[in-house]
């Protein structure tokens, strides 16, 4: 079964629509696609088509606190309707506009002007994030690359960026939750913390009413998938995997291109096909 639990849209920072994004999952034969955009399910707004082999998983990536850190929380096969998601994506996306203006207001300072604007033209409708301001950067010329530009200017500790005041950690879980849907701790490994405060993460999660980590994610080690799993173990987790796919040419996260779980692992998706 091919399974990819974790795409992004033009609804947040990916680059194709979310039909395009559905015929590319039909394409490759993925059986299993969930779209999870960063703080909003706009990408469900409109009708989505796509062949019956495919079954297709409402998500959201919900940005969140966490000990002074952010994490990002998968919400998986939620109801969007439901009013407790619907409020707290009212939240969050309230919270990126005030930070996308704070950040334009950094940088106007640095001499970059009318970068607000450019920013919104290129997410075109969708969810503004650091990454549009990154891709302007880049089309001016004050970066090489999107990722230079977060090093050099929008990265935490540099002076274009500014910290958001996400939701907690506990409040995310219980929008997840009581909207019927699963909470995932997207990509455990990335947010840099130690051993100690990995583990440390994983009891609150677990604590607050957290269901699964993502065992794979993206292009990883197996090392890193083999002590992600014995952790998910360890601790009574659900066990879920996906690309992380913004757009096509990404060799680390393309689209479907998904390892199968290690067997020890329980899948977050049993209950759903």
């Amino acid at each position: 079964m091919n399974v990819d639990l974790h795409s992004h849209t033009t609804a947040s920072d990916g680059v194709l629509k979310p039909q395009e994004l559905v015929d590319l999952a039909s394409e490759r034969g993925i059986d299993l696609l969930a779209i999870t955009d960063h703080d909003t399910m706009d990408a469900f707004d409109t009708e989505l088509v796509y062949p019956s082999n495919l079954q297709l998983i409402q998500g959201i990536e919900l940005s969140c606190k966490w000990g002074g850190n952010t994490v990002h929380i998968l919400g998986l096969n939620v109801d969007r309707s439901h009013n407790s998601l619907k409020e707290g994506i009212r939240s969050q996306k309230q919270i990126r506009r005030e930070r996308a203006h704070k950040i334009a207001d950094k940088l106007k300072i640095l001499g970059f002007t009318n970068t607000l604007q450019a920013a919104l033209d290129l997410s075109d409708g969708g969810q503004i994030g650091r990454p549009h301001f990154a891709k302007h950067l880049v089309n001016i010329g004050a970066a090489r690359s999107e990722q230079q530009a977060f090093k050099k200017i929008l990265g935490e500790g540099k002076s274009g960026y500014v910290r958001a005041d996400w939701a907690e950690l506990g409040v995310a879980i219980d929008w997840i939750e009581h909207s019927g849907g699963t909470s995932v701790l997207a990509h455990p490994t990335k947010y840099g913390l130690s051993k100690t405060k990995l583990l440390a993460l994983l009891r609150d999660f677990k604590n607050l009413g957290g269901k699964a980590i993502e065992v794979i994610s993206g292009h990883q080690l197996p090392d890193e998938t083999s002590e992600l799993a014995t952790l998910c173990d360890q601790f009574g987790f659900l066990s879920s995997c996906g690309s992380d796919f913004h757009r096509p040419g990404e060799s680390w996260a393309a689209l479907g291109n998904v390892p199968k779980l290690p067997e020890q692992c329980r899948p977050v998706w049993t209950d759903w096909v």
